[in-house]
């Protein structure tokens, strides 16, 4: 079964486009949501995923509708395959999963990007203990003790606007309300 999924970021954009290439690409049944496609939680692609049968093919315009970053993409394109289901786009033609082609394509495509994630988390773990060796530990600088109690007293005296505050101390609010939380702790 060909299966399409259409989405948007808005609720306020047009899936019209998408439904109609999916449905002049034969697609059967179209799975379709206004969400933003950094959202993890995506109902609709979840409930695709759910449907998917050995031998559907997911078909999608471009690749930018089904995920938003290439980890995200590899996870999803390998859970559909473990589902003994194919993916398409329309606009990338090199992701066409159904043909040996195109699997090829995608398996080199994962190395790398497999090849890339290693190679970043091997140069941070050099780099911080490269740092760790000449007595740097790292993270953010912990801010100034002596900033923290005066914004603390400037907030217990009620007639502070918190905007005044954080101007006066240099503190985030941020900052300032993870004190007073644990202030009340």
């Amino acid at each position: 079964m060909q299966i399409g999924y259409a989405r948007c970021s808005t609720a306020d954009q047009n899936l019209d486009w998408q439904l109609d290439a999916l449905t002049k690409n034969g697609c059967e049944r179209i799975y379709q949501e206004k969400i933003t496609g950094t959202k993890k939680e995506r109902p609709e692609l979840n409930r695709m995923l759910e449907a998917l049968r050995d031998g559907d093919t997911v078909i999608v315009c471009e690749l930018t509708r089904l995920s938003r970053s290439t980890k995200d993409l590899f996870e999803l394109v390998e859970r559909i395959n473990g589902c003994g289901a194919d993916v398409k786009s329309l606009k990338e033609s090199w992701l066409d999963t159904t043909t040996p082609h195109g699997k090829l394509l995608f398996t080199i495509s994962a190395g790398i990007s497999q090849f890339e994630r290693d190679l970043t988390h091997e140069r941070t773990r050099d780099g911080l203990a490269a740092a760790r060796a000449r007595g740097r530990l790292g993270g953010r600088p912990r801010t100034d003790e002596k900033k923290i109690q005066q914004a603390l007293a400037m907030y217990d005296a009620k007639d502070i606007p918190i905007k005044d505050i954080l101007e006066a101390t240099g503190i985030s609010r941020a900052t300032l309300y993870l004190y007073l939380r644990a202030r009340k702790g």
